[in-house]
């Protein structure tokens, strides 16, 4: 038990709100990033065995989608979704200055959430058409919530992150429709994939630099990562681009240029950021680092587009090594500074960290080298829940318990406007 919300009533037109800090309650519903961040890291550890179960054919999952559908759904709707929301319902209240949602209306979130991952995993229990309502619930459910908070705190600025909650929704809906149908969800998993790139890139614009700033400042250096201006913008333009033509035509010369055109760009964005400079702090450096392997995913896919690389291997530098690594060293780095312990990685944090990268490396390999694709699929698979299963062994606990402070009975630092 710990410090958890209280219903704190916020006179609107559209009636009172629970939310706030209240004096009981498991301290694991009093932000969002707790629960959301503990089930992003489950699901991540769990389905991987899940999947490597029905690769050997040890069982079935999935329905009617099968365990392909099933597996890249997960990993993109369910792991992904659940790492977003952790993060957005820890920064939205700062962007706002309004009170995180917590306790019942979280609890609601989480049980949502859940529900979808049960219904996804066996939709024999309720029929595949409502597994697939109930899953693509859980997204405008957080666009709600989230445009709810944004519009009342007046941050216009930050309506970019709805919009991109409520076009995950819709492409969550159209994976539901193709799978349903018979289609081939490629484009939509390839748009998807886009989608968090670009979030990466806006809120990685915004965080990786100014923590490289503070870190570099505290050591005395004399060169500082460049502020965000228009290349930045341009950048993620660009970048849009990209994502749009490898959606529509992964084959076309369009992708292949843009594609290029996108991965230099970033490339140059990671390069004012000195990042050599922040290599000497881990939790640091993984952000440096999973920003790389962006640049890194859209080379691979230019190299794709024209039959230099196989489409999946490209597909996975930007999920295993881009999504996978920024999530996991955003929600350390969060969990650490929001619980009250020291921003300082253990080596059990740098050894998750390492493996979480040597999935990204051997999981690309294992269509390039198809005489040991078996090998390489396990040894990656392999190494993403032991990066995990390390993870959970280390954070788990802060997740569920009350925070140092908060234990100490001093009040709690304020969260930071950007984990």
């Amino acid at each position: 038990m710990g410090t958890t919300l209280k219903s704190t009533p916020a006179t609107r037109r559209g009636g009172p709100i629970p939310r706030g800090l209240a004096h009981s309650g498991p301290a694991v519903l009093s932000y969002g990033f707790r629960p959301f961040f503990l089930l992003a890291a489950i699901s991540a550890f769990v389905d991987m065995i899940v999947w490597i179960g029905a690769l050997s054919g040890a069982w079935d999952i999935g329905g009617k989608a099968g365990p392909v559908a099933w597996h890249a759904h997960e990993m993109l709707f369910g792991y992904g979704a659940a790492a977003l929301c952790g993060f957005v319902l820890t920064a939205v209240p700062n962007w706002t200055g309004r009170l995180p949602v917590s306790g019942r209306p979280l609890l609601a979130l989480v049980a949502l959430w859940l529900a979808g991952r049960l219904a996804m995993a066996v939709p024999a229990l309720v029929g595949e058409l409502p597994s697939a309502i109930i899953d693509a619930l859980f997204l405008p459910a957080l666009a709600v919530i989230v445009g709810r908070e944004v519009i009342a705190g007046h941050n216009w600025q930050n309506l970019r992150v709805l919009v991109a909650i409520a076009i995950l929704g819709l492409l969550n809906a159209a994976f539901q429709a193709a799978t349903l149908w018979g289609w081939d969800p490629g484009a939509i998993v390839r748009m998807t994939v886009g989608v968090y790139v670009l979030l990466i890139g806006q809120v990685g614009g915004r965080i990786i630099p100014s923590f490289t700033r503070n870190y570099l400042s505290r050591q005395g250096a004399a060169r500082l990562p460049s502020p965000a201006g228009r290349f930045d913008q341009t950048v993620l333009a660009v970048t849009l681009l990209a994502a749009i033509a490898w959606t529509l035509a992964p084959q076309g010369l369009a992708t292949t240029l843009l594609a290029a055109a996108a991965a230099l760009a970033q490339a140059v964005r990671l390069a004012r950021w000195q990042p050599l400079a922040a290599l000497h702090e881990p939790l640091l450096a993984v952000l440096h680092i999973g920003f790389a392997f962006i640049a890194l995913g859209w080379a691979a896919v230019a190299l794709a587009s024209r039959g230099l690389m196989p489409a999946a291997s490209a597909l996975h530098v930007l999920t295993l090594g881009g999504v996978g690594l920024m999530t996991m060293g955003v929600m350390a780095r969060a969990t650490r500074g929001h619980t009250g312990h020291p921003l300082k990685a253990t080596k059990l944090t740098v050894a998750a960290y390492a493996c979480l990268v040597g999935a990204t490396l051997l999981r690309p390999a294992a269509e390039m080298l198809p005489g040991a694709n078996s090998l390489l699929l396990t040894l990656a698979g392999a190494a993403w829940i032991i990066g995990f299963g390390l993870f959970l062994a280390e954070y788990a606990p802060m997740l569920l318990r009350p925070a140092i402070a908060a234990k100490a009975g001093r009040p709690a630092a304020r969260v930071s406007s950007r984990p």
